[in-house]
């Protein structure tokens, strides 16, 4: 019996050295060989035989694919590097040997639910538009919040130009006194700063903001800054077909 082959581009993600996309990139850049001939077409596909090189290093055999998830904490990057020297999230998983990297992104300031893993193509099915991933906040806002003023929400609000969509919506609590209120938003949108102008748009700026759940996955039993591996029953669950059934309900 033949051994099964793989497309080029999941074998390098495989290896940990990109995401299924970060690899195309490579390919169709010329900076993959295989067997010594460089491969700039993305349908190649090959076996454990062959040998693949990337910038003339051989790939040494696939990395195991590990899935974790982490309470980001304030003041962190979610950023493989950093070009101003701040902490990282990579710099939390001190004790993971794989190079991972982070599903999507939290903002410096936010804090919350995050997934990271070497597998690339779990990434990138995860983070395309068409997956619609619920995510889900509870923002700290100024102001005291009312349905009628968040209603705009619920069918979507123009930002830059473009509408968002839809967005589940409610008032956790209003505090008087401080005039804060606190909002949980659901989206499965990935704009950049998006649940923050969503509600600024609405007239009620963000304090402080915590992204509580991510497809099925919550918070509990994760204080600030710490990590767990998947449980084998929920990476089974990640690698559904449809990941529209990702969704909280």
């Amino acid at each position: 019996m033949s051994e099964e082959s793989q497309r080029l581009q999941k074998v390098i993600a495989q290896a940990g050295l990109s995401s299924r996309r970060g690899a195309e990139l490579m390919i169709s850049s010329g900076r993959v060989q295989v067997n010594g001939e460089t491969v700039t077409e993305l349908g190649t596909k090959v076996t454990s035989h062959d040998q693949v090189q990337v910038d003339g290093a051989p790939i040494e055999g696939r990395e195991k694919l590990v899935y974790y998830l982490l309470n980001k904490p304030r003041g962190v990057v979610t950023t493989n590097d950093d070009e101003k020297g701040r902490r990282t999230v990579l710099d939390i998983l001190e004790d993971v040997d794989q190079r991972v990297y982070p599903v999507g992104r939290l903002d410096y300031d936010t804090t919350g639910a995050l997934l990271l893993t070497n597998d690339g193509t779990i990434a990138n099915q995860l983070m395309h538009p068409k997956s619609k991933v619920n995510k889900t906040y509870v923002a700290k806002v100024e102001g005291i919040a009312t349905e009628k003023a968040l209603l705009p929400l619920k069918s979507g609000v123009v930002l830059s130009g473009r509408k968002t969509s839809p967005a589940r919506v409610s008032i956790e609590r209003v505090e008087p006194t401080k005039k804060t209120s606190m909002i949980r938003l659901t989206i499965h949108e990935g704009r950049n700063h998006q649940v923050k102008n969503m509600l600024a748009k609405v007239g009620f700026p963000v304090q402080k903001l915590r992204r509580e759940q991510y497809a099925f996955f919550d918070l509990t039993g994760l204080q600030p800054g710490e990590y767990r591996k998947l449980t084998s029953v929920e990476i089974k669950r990640l690698k559904a077909q449809d990941y529209k059934m990702l969704r909280h309900k």
